[in-house]
């Protein structure tokens, strides 16, 4: 799965929008409903790095693998930074997404949720 493919699935999920924040961050955040769920890295060196959020299980999980590291800043709220979107099996990634997904979902109040449910 390319970067390209990566950034349209995460724009896909239902109420999701893309946000472009510029420097100094330099970052294009997923969100739904406010609540981040995915986002790459902008500028170099780093460019298209991906980071998302894990389960406390899975975090231990994928940070063992190479190229899956702690994100900066948001590894204690067990978000991971995958390095190099193309080295992971698609199936993989849309699944890690997915459940990203769903978490922030989770986290919105029961009137967004219902919104969102209604959209």
């Amino acid at each position: 799965m390319t970067t390209d493919e990566l950034k349209d699935f995460c724009a896909a999920r239902p109420g999701a929008q893309a946000v472009l924040y510029g420097a100094p961050s330099n970052i294009l955040v997923f969100e739904v409903g406010g609540k981040k769920f995915a986002y790459f890295k902008t500028s170099a060196p780093e460019q298209w790095r991906f980071s998302l959020r894990v389960s406390a299980k899975r975090f231990v999980e994928l940070t063992d693998m190479p190229g899956v590291k702690p994100a900066r800043y948001m590894g204690r709220f067990h978000w991971v930074t995958i390095v190099d979107v193309a080295r992971f099996p698609a199936d993989y990634l849309t699944e890690l997404v997915r459940d990203s997904y769903a978490r922030a979902v989770a986290s919105l109040t029961r009137a967004q949720r219902a919104e969102l449910a209604a959209a």
